[in-house]
């Protein structure tokens, strides 16, 4: 899927600038305190690595705010409980003090958590590529795990509390950075097997799939008008490698891209006469407040671009929509979740739509 585009934090107003560093500097000193009462003499301090060079870590984090479902996929896998969160995309609005409703695809890990001290809602603070200041600090954070889209704000989360901000789409660096924030490293390599092995698995019953339709056309997009032709370079169209298939990719598009995602027209898709399977990783990151549940979030990412799809002429054309080899999946999936869980979701999606229904 495409890569979310970064975007640039809008400029804070003088006077918001004014209230926010006064803000700090009383909470600072508040949670410099509480940390001080928290940790003993002789608590355990580490340097963990990450994009804005190293930060120190002492003792265990209590209150970990987390931005992006990726490092939230990451806290979540460590059995370790956020007290507040910054998502990709404004699905809902307020705090999360419903998650498994509020929260796509990890909500219901919250609920199941073994260490579950859920006393009072997450606290929404934003969303990754703008995060609320104000919302923050009322968090009285000890950790904050952001992302390099927060590369402008990073100096005013570091005084707030020790902070690191890391690559959105390194899921396997990630989840070891993180894993070393909270004190459990020992988790991080029985986690990673546990994935290998669900590739292996999978890929074992993807073979007869595989080797009766080999080329697979990887698509992504929002509506027909700005579809974009997917490689392997990023969760979506690696773990379709990684099953088997073949990633059609013109080698003249190769040679002039180097990220692995073009624009494409859907007019110069019947060009690909000889792809045998096209999946098209659909999207939807709009706010609506018709989207009242996570329940509706799979309808809510696929119903646009499938009708689109449907009453397309174009695309009604192309040999493989005859032949009824066209699959939707959701793209949030494996481009917002690059890490285990998303993985194992998106193993899921393509094991109902190629193994259970067709081809």
């Amino acid at each position: 899927m495409k890569r979310l585009q970064r975007i640039s934090v809008v400029a804070l107003s003088i006077a918001s600038v004014m209230a926010i560093v006064a803000c700090q500097n009383s909470a600072q000193q508040s949670q410099a305190d509480k940390n001080s009462d928290g940790l003993s003499a002789g608590a355990e301090c580490r340097t963990v690595q990450h994009e804005m060079g190293s930060t120190e870590i002492c003792g265990q984090p209590q209150r970990i705010v987390v931005f992006g479902p990726a490092n939230l996929e990451s806290l979540l896998l460590l059995d370790v409980h956020p007290a507040g969160y910054a998502t990709d995309i404004t699905f809902f609005q307020g705090d999360y003090d419903n998650p498994i409703q509020q929260i796509p695809y990890l909500g219901n890990r919250i609920a199941s958590l073994k260490e579950n001290r859920v006393t009072k809602p997450i606290a929404n603070v934003g969303t990754m590529h703008q995060p609320s200041i104000e919302a923050i600090l009322k968090t009285e954070p000890d950790l904050i795990i952001g992302t390099e889209f927060d590369e402008t704000v990073y100096d005013t989360l570091a005084r707030i509390a020790p902070t690191l901000l890391l690559d959105y789409y390194s899921p396997e660096e990630n989840l070891r950075a993180i894993a070393q924030a909270v004190n459990r490293t020992e988790s991080v390599e029985p986690l990673l097997v546990q994935t290998q092995q669900r590739i292996a698995t999978a890929k074992e019953a993807f073979a007869p799939i595989v080797a009766a339709y080999p080329k697979v056309l990887l698509l992504s997009g929002s509506q027909l008008q700005n579809i974009r032709l997917e490689d392997a370079f990023d969760a979506c169209g690696s773990s379709i490698k990684e099953l088997g298939f073949q990633l059609v990719y013109p080698s003249e598009i190769k040679k002039n891209h180097s990220d692995g995602a073009v624009p494409i027209s859907l007019e110069s898709l019947p060009a690909f006469k000889d792809v045998d399977l096209i999946l098209f990783l659909g999207y939807n990151f709009s706010y609506s407040q018709d989207l009242d549940s996570t329940d509706s979030i799979e309808s809510y990412q696929l119903s646009g671009i499938k009708q689109a799809w449907k009453e397309s002429p174009v695309a009604q054309s192309l040999e493989q929509s005859k032949a009824d080899k066209v699959y939707f999946l959701q793209g949030y999936l494996c481009g917002s979740l690059p890490g285990p869980i998303g993985t194992e979701l998106y193993l899921e999606e393509l094991q109902e739509q190629l193994l259970f229904s067709k081809p």
